[in-house]
């Protein structure tokens, strides 16, 4: 059986890593402005908690606390499509590159 090199995603079995990605707001998303932030360029974006998760996301149950009135962007992310495993495989690049050090 040959394995796949990017295995499927879904969210069910998922990371939530998009919940980390920068979130564009658009005047059309009816999201409330407690949950949005204003970035650097001036840009309507979801807030983000401390650990720079989506506000919204459910940390219990790592999904979307707002799905069915999620931003536009997110209702485009496609579940493993070529950004969401673009998103994975550079996770999973970067908590290999995290030295670990022993201490006797």
């Amino acid at each position: 059986m040959r394995m796949s090199r990017h295995p499927r995603a879904h969210c069910s079995r998922c990371d939530a890593l998009c919940c980390r990605l920068t979130v564009v707001v658009f005047p059309e998303d009816d999201i409330p402005a407690y949950l949005t932030d204003t970035n650097a360029q001036g840009v309507t974006v979801m807030a983000r908690d401390p650990d720079g998760w989506c506000v919204a996301l459910d940390g219990a149950r790592m999904n979307c606390g707002i799905y069915e009135t999620r931003p536009s962007i997110c209702r485009k992310f496609a579940m493993s499509g070529p950004y969401c495993l673009d998103v994975r495989a550079e996770a999973a690049r970067a908590a290999q590159a995290i030295p670990i050090r022993v201490v006797a």
